[in-house]
């Protein structure tokens, strides 16, 4: 299946973020709280802002991304778990 967003929507698929404790127990996804950081695999084309004028994307598929802890919608789709968002949730850029 493929995810097109619309207007400024990103779909973002979440980086797995199992940690250790410092004493080497893992934590599953489920004892931590929901990651923030996230791979971009779909980008809409931009969108109008509220005075009228056009928003570009300023992220492409494959960029690593911090987002709001509580931003967007999350779905299940093929068996994998995505976020769609709006661009302006998405925080920052990892870059390395």
């Amino acid at each position: 299946m493929v995810i097109k967003p619309l207007f400024d929507k990103v779909v973002l698929k979440p980086i797995d973020n199992t940690e250790k404790t410092a004493s080497g127990i893992v934590l599953p996804g489920s004892a931590q709280e929901k990651p923030q950081f996230a791979e971009v695999i779909a980008v809409g084309p931009g969108g109008t802002s509220v005075d009228g004028k056009e928003v570009s994307m300023q992220v492409k598929v494959g960029d690593k991304v911090v987002f709001s802890k509580y931003a967007g919608s999350e779905f299940k789709i093929d068996d994998q778990e995505v976020i769609i968002i709006r661009q302006a949730d998405i925080l920052a850029i990892i870059e390395k």
